[in-house]
């Protein structure tokens, strides 16, 4: 009886009323797959964001809680506290954060930006809020100070005013220091902004004003006067006290530092040029660089430090920038890899009026964070633990994974641990505040990132921690010393010749292949043993798209690859080397058989984990640079490579060492190619193209562009991340140029690359019964082909027997590149393809041992092994306009969905999701979308970025379990999650910032002090900056916008409510216990008294007549 299911009709009316619907073909009463997968399984939130905050512009640090906080040029606010627990916010306006406060030990922090905003944050909850916000509209914000365990808040101004700003309320108070009343009444120019406020250590009424062109002002609060000027004739960058209050120092734009005593207002008591030279006849040394940040910190025992950013001289150019550290007699330089935009020191208290202690210094650079080491000798640094160094080389390409193997982490690990750096100081990392989350989330997790100097690094990502696993150079097969003459034929690759532009991966083999930008395909496995590799295996593949101009008129089959004779499987590098001519420097004479870069000939001593198993490379064809590879794939349980480029496919044998298969775009179809391809004019004709022009013949024109990103994908202009590198404008322009003596749009249009490969054991042919090894092939006009492989049995047999590949045809035509495929069982779960499990290479002692590993026979962990004859397959295939379903072994299509009709799919994945199987799709236009599969059904679709810029594009990964990454900024990574689950356990996951810790005691004041009068002088601010006082400011001055962090925090607060509640019942049981306990203590109590008093009566009435003498 036919089957009839309800639900599958619901879902008919609802694609059928939904606008893009999902058609369904051929014969359904065979493909009735449950689906368990609904849209209330779906939901898109950011999770958590790592890496080096993009552009840093500020910084602060809570001494007590121990949190850092970094503010950026964006607008966006990281909070790092121990490793683990680190957090990102945003403020609205987007606007640089150009100062940071924290209220000490209060689980707040207040942000200035450039827009002239002052906010007020709630970090006492896991996703930190605004509370207030303060906007000025008549003043430009310079400077903010707030005193430790004080409520108000001091602002400077460019116009050199200082307003007040309490921050419980977030109200502005009435005093205001106006800089005309600072300043001397006798002179006439303006001092400039406000560089700087402080109040003395020891005199909380006396504030410290350092305004720009020169003056200092000693400021009484209480008599609303200044006390005392002082005034040099330097520009002035910053102020510091020493902790006594009777000395300070600033630091000007000449290069010096000039130290003065609050008495004494006529000069400095001391002048210092850290780096001038000093001459010899007494003179002024001659001015440095303006040193723009000093800080005066004092020690119980020993000299006090002073320690200072910028100040060199001016001869010193082309030197990095310094840190420079003072301590007594000794002067340290230390070398900063990029400039410095802020430090802070770290001291054991946060009183101001206290001996400081200082134990490390946190220097903020452009593109890093360092932490200095104070108290060791050489001054050495912390090993940063924060993942920091994602952009230590721009990043071109990534990959996820999640559940992984639970072996995979430890043994890149273990393998990764041997890569560490010496010398770092033996302390603890002194940032250590708040603490990791409580998550559940337990499947391991990997990020895989490739970089623009070849390197691949291999990042632990499980449960929303980051850390550095594993670092492969895969510069070091290849020989960097180049000679002048040979730049001509490496032109192609730009500055990066490494760059790695593809990854393929096979984790339960381990099994690594990268594609490079040069045209090269290293293949790698994983070992736990070093072993030094004599000759570095290299086969070169000649691949060139020619369609026999004059032969062939018609276009069809025939022309094809001409496939050079390959090196012997064993061959040294010599055999198929470069040609004895030397390549001249014109680019269209014959470059013979050139790969883009010399593979090195020298042993090469490889250290346990990554170790390189054979080099592929495209080599230079009738004077034409080999074209980008736009696709690659690898299978361990095979043995086999394939790649494809603009001119067709290559397969290799990484067991055999050979190219199995060479073949062009047009080859693949036979004789039935649908396209009837134009034969291009004869090549002798073309203008001469220069050495970029090649790579953009894939290189779409602006309205192309919106037809198929693939295109742009190929052009290697696209391919690295250009905001690192400042001096990429030159090529730019090549870029326009060479796109118009580029090939024409018709031989664009018929330049067919090859966009995705898929390996699978499935049904090739219509009406196979048996399963069979099969290579599929999606290209960039939405064809998917097949190829089937025939393998030689495992163990000896494979390493004699070659592969044989035979071209079976189309399996069906889709709009757009073809992006993603994979395959189902009959049940609907997820095929993977088969793998090989890892064993260890270099295992050599005991040869039996080893050919018992080779033989073992390949395991696919599918549940379709043990498949029955009239069982079925499903191949799901998405491009990047729309997706299909295909009913394996009859090739009918069963269900297609249009995904987008205005905009084109950047990335496509087939995930599991703990509940099924979805396709995830990532759309130009910036929306998410997930669909149900094999069903198509739409469950899930969030307009997620409203622009997306090429470097989204270019790294964002959906993974299984919903979870997706991509690089938000050149130096950060940001992972987002589209399952329920994990957004619904997201709070659980995350850290806390704050903990309740105890504020550390204020510092004693000695009899003495206390007797005659020294010691710290406090000041009610209250009574003197409130209302009652000060007055009102002026409305028009600045408006308070009341923050969201209000309503997250009364639901923080809520829950907090609930469990105080619980906490309080729990009290009062108790007390009801003990109170009872109490009653009854009472009442025993009582009945002793009782009896005592009877006993006491009894005892008198014996007695009564006795005399004292019978006794």
């Amino acid at each position: 009886m036919k089957k009839f299911n309800i639900r599958k009709v619901l879902d008919g009316l609802k694609e059928v009323s939904s606008s893009t619907p999902s058609v369904q073909v051929g014969p359904q009463e065979n493909h009735l797959i449950q689906e368990t997968l609904q849209s209330d399984h779906f939901q898109l939130c950011k999770t958590v964001r790592h890496g080096f905050p993009y552009q840093p512009s500020s910084m602060a640090f809570d001494p007590v809680q121990k949190i850092l906080a970094i503010g950026t040029q964006s607008g966006a606010l990281r909070l790092f506290g121990r490793p683990g627990v680190e957090c990102y916010c945003q403020h609205e306006s987007g606007a640089a954060v150009i100062h940071l406060q924290f209220l000490i030990n209060e689980g707040a922090l207040v942000s200035a930006l450039a827009d002239d905003s002052v906010h007020l944050w709630n970090l006492r909850q896991k996703r930190p809020a605004i509370l207030h916000s303060l906007k000025f509209s008549r003043e430009r914000i310079t400077f903010c100070h707030l005193p430790f365990q004080s409520k108000w808040l001091y602002i400077g101004t460019e116009r050199g005013n200082i307003h007040l700003v309490n921050v419980e309320s977030f109200m502005l108070s009435g005093y205001v220091i106006m800089w005309n009343k600072a300043i001397e009444l006798s002179s006439k120019a303006h001092p400039g902004p406000v560089v700087h406020i402080s109040d003395n250590p020891m005199d909380e009424g006396k504030l410290i004003i350092g305004f720009e062109a020169g003056i200092v002002v000693l400021w009484d609060l209480k008599s609303k006067k200044a006390d005392y000027r002082y005034t040099y004739d330097e520009a002035i960058h910053s102020v510091a006290w020493h902790h006594e209050g009777k000395q300070f120092i600033c630091s000007h734009s000449d290069g010096t530092l000039t130290i003065w005593n609050i008495r004494g207002q006529g000069k400095p008591i001391q002048t210092i040029t850290p780096h001038g030279k000093q001459p010899k006849d007494g003179k002024k040394p001659e001015p440095c660089k303006p040193i723009l940040k000093v800080e005066y910190k004092t020690t119980r025992i020993g000299e006090p430090f002073i320690i200072l950013s910028g100040g060199l001289s001016y001869d010193t150019v082309g030197r990095r920038p310094c840190l420079t550290v003072m301590h007594g007699k000794s002067t340290a330089v230390l070398e900063m890899d990029y400039p410095i935009v802020d430090f802070l020191t770290l001291c054991e208290t946060p009183y101001s009026n206290d001996f400081q202690e200082p134990y490390a210094v946190v220097v903020l650079l452009e593109k890093d964070l360092v932490v200095i080491d104070l108290a060791q000798n050489g001054y050495p640094i912390f090993e940063n633990p924060y993942p920091l160094t994602i952009h230590e080389s721009p990043v071109t390409c990534c990959e996820y994974f999640a559940d992984c193997p639970v072996d995979l982490i430890p043994a890149l690990y273990s393998v990764g641990s041997r890569q560490k750096r010496q010398g770092y100081s033996k302390k603890e990392w002194p940032i250590n505040g708040g603490n990791w989350g409580q998550g559940t989330q337990s499947y391991p997790e990997i990020i895989i990132t490739g970089h623009a100097d070849g390197t691949v690094k291999f990042w632990d990502a499980s449960a929303i921690m980051l850390q550095v696993l594993y670092k492969l150079k895969t510069a070091k097969v290849f020989d960097r010393n180049r000679s002048k003459e040979d730049k001509s034929s490496t032109e192609v690759s730009d500055e990066d010749p490494f760059a790695i532009q593809i990854m393929a991966w096979c984790p339960e083999s381990r099994m690594l292949c990268v594609a490079g930008v040069s045209a090269n395909v290293i293949i790698y496995r994983f070992s736990k043993l070093e072993v030094t590799t004599e000759v570095v295996q290299l086969v070169e593949v000649r691949m060139q798209y020619e369609l026999n101009d004059i032969e062939s008129p018609d276009g069809g089959g025939g022309g094809g690859e001409q496939t050079s004779a390959l090196p012997t499987p064993g061959a040294s590098p010599q055999t198929s080397g470069p040609p004895s001519h030397p390549s001249t420097s014109s680019n269209n004479s014959d470059g013979g058989n050139m790969p883009c870069l010399k593979v090195r000939s020298t042993p090469l001593k490889q250290s346990a984990g990554y170790q390189v198993d054979l080099v592929v490379q495209l080599v230079w064809v009738s004077g034409e640079p080999p074209q980008q590879i736009t696709s690659l794939a690898l299978n361990s349980s095979y043995g086999l490579v394939v790649f494809g480029n603009s001119n067709g496919l290559a397969v290799v044998d990484y067991v055999q060492k050979t190219v199995v298969l060479n073949l062009g775009t047009v080859e693949l179809y036979g004789s039935n190619d649908p396209y009837q391809r134009q034969p291009r004019s004869p090549r002798k004709s073309r203008q001469p193209s220069g050495g970029l022009c090649d790579i953009n013949e894939g290189s779409a024109t602006s309205e192309d562009r919106c037809k198929s990103p693939t295109s742009a994908k190929m052009s290697r202009k696209l391919s690295l991340p250009t905001e690192l590198k400042p001096d990429l404008d030159h090529r730019d322009n090549s870029f326009s140029r060479s796109r118009s003596s580029s090939v024409t749009s018709i031989d664009k249009e018929a330049r067919e690359s090859i966009s995705s490969f898929h390996f699978s054991d499935t049904f090739v042919r219509k009406g196979d019964s048996a399963l069979t090894p099969c290579l599929y092939v999606g290209t960039t006009l939405g064809t998917m082909l097949s190829l089937a492989l025939t393998l030689p049995p495992a163990g000896e047999q494979r390493q004699l027997q070659p592969v044989i590949i035979s071209p079976t045809g189309i399996l069906v035509r889709l709009k757009g590149s073809v992006m993603r495929m994979a395959f189902l069982d009959s049940t609907g779960s997820m095929l993977p393809p088969p793998f090989e499990p890892w064993f260890e290479p270099n295992v050599t002692a005991d040869g039996e041992e080893r050919e018992k590993v080779r033989k073992r026979r390949p395991v696919s962990v599918s549940p379709s092994t043990s498949q029955d004859l009239n069982e079925s397959q499903y191949a799901v295939v998405c491009s990047e306009k729309q997706a299909k379903v295909i009913s394996l072994p009859s090739q009918t299509c069963i269900y297609k969905h249009s995904i987008t009709e205005t905009s084109f799919i950047l990335r496509a994945d087939v995930v599991q999701m703990s509940q099924g199987v979805s396709l995830a799709c990532f759309c130009a236009n910036g929306h998410i979308m997930t669909l149900s599969v094999p069903g198509l059904r739409p469950l899930m679709d969030v307009n997620y970025l409203p622009l997306t810029d090429m470097r989204i594009a270019r790294t964002f990964c959906f993974t299984n379990l919903g979870q997706a990454m991509y690089l938000c900024s050149p130096t950060e990574i940001q992972r987002i999650t589209y399952s329920q689950d994990t957004c619904e356990n997201l709070q659980e996951m995350l850290g806390e910032l704050f903990t309740p810790v105890e504020t550390p005691e204020a510092p004693n004041r000695g009899f003495f002090k206390g007797l005659f009068g020294g010691g710290a002088q406090s000041l009610d601010r209250e009574e003197l900056f409130g209302e009652v006082s000060a007055g009102k400011a002026s409305r028009s001055l600045a408006q308070h916008i009341p923050g969201p962090g209000g309503i997250e925090g009364m639901k923080g607060a809520a829950s907090g409510i609930v469990g105080d509640l619980a906490r309080a019942r729990i009290a009062l049981d108790e007390r009801g216990q003990k109170l009872g306990e109490l009653d009854e203590r009472t009442a025993a109590m009582m009945a002793s008294a009782d009896s005592f008093s009877k006993h006491a009566h009894e005892m008198m009435l014996k007695c009564k007549d006795k005399k004292w003498y019978q006794f």
